[in-house]
């Protein structure tokens, strides 16, 4: 089994917060044809379903994101999972909005639900990371991971959780590569530009045949006779 633990705060006070995009994710997951109704054990409203083939557990926990962890840890132990066996989908202030990335392990950046995973489940569990940009200063923070995404986000957002649910036999098989490709093209990120590329050399037959301006023949040697032969004034 795999545990997919969406975090966030509950209540419908935080339901459209910045820091609740991990817990819109796990919704349109749930919302997929195999996953049973929400209901609520281990601290948290659980759904179970399939995947791929794989037998997954969605998590969204009810102890506020502080206390994430108590809530992924007690469904870990109960099946005798591993860390490697859990997903965490939550907002990340480090990336641009609309942005994600996904890695296994590292530090919890100061997200506090990371940091309750960690301390109740080890640190060695896959992270998926949806960008929700930084307000520029430190002291906005607060504010802005518990305020409401603007209507301009729907542009991004919307196509990101479609993305992330239509794309969950990647999550689940861990085909990381191809999905960051399809949650970058749902949003419509672009790959550095790059730069031009020379024009292919032509031909001097090609250039004579497709200038709308007169080329200069060589004047001399083999293709010159060639080429007056094909273009050249007829006697």
């Amino acid at each position: 089994m795999i545990i997919i633990a969406g975090l966030g705060n509950p209540g419908t006070q935080y339901a459209n917060n910045r820091h609740n995009i991990g817990f819109m994710a796990v919704d349109a997951l749930q919302r997929l044809p195999s996953f049973s109704p929400w209901s609520k054990k281990f601290k948290s409203e659980i759904s179970e379903g399939e995947i791929a083939g794989e037998k997954v557990l969605l998590i969204k926990p009810l102890t506020f994101m502080n206390l994430s962890g108590e809530s992924v840890g007690e469904a870990m132990r109960f099946y005798k999972l591993a860390p490697a066996d859990i997903i965490a989908i939550h907002d990340e202030l480090d990336l641009v909005a609309g942005r994600a990335r996904i890695k296994i392990g590292g530090g919890h950046g100061g997200h506090n639900g990371l940091k309750s995973i960690d301390a109740h489940c080890g640190k060695d569990y896959r992270r998926l990371r949806l960008g929700i940009g930084h307000p520029g200063d430190k002291d906005r923070v607060h504010g802005h991971v518990l305020g409401d995404f603007a209507k301009s986000d729907k542009v991004w957002l919307e196509p990101l959780i479609d993305a992330i649910a239509d794309n969950a036999a990647m999550l689940v098989k861990g085909e990381d590569s191809q999905l960051m490709n399809k949650l970058a093209l749902a949003v419509g990120v672009k790959s550095e530009e790059k730069k031009a590329a020379k024009p292919a050399a032509q031909s001097h037959i090609h250039q004579a045949r497709n200038s709308a301006q007169p080329q200069k023949l060589p004047e001399t040697g083999p293709m010159a006779d060639m080429l007056k032969r094909m273009f050249g004034k007829k006697d």
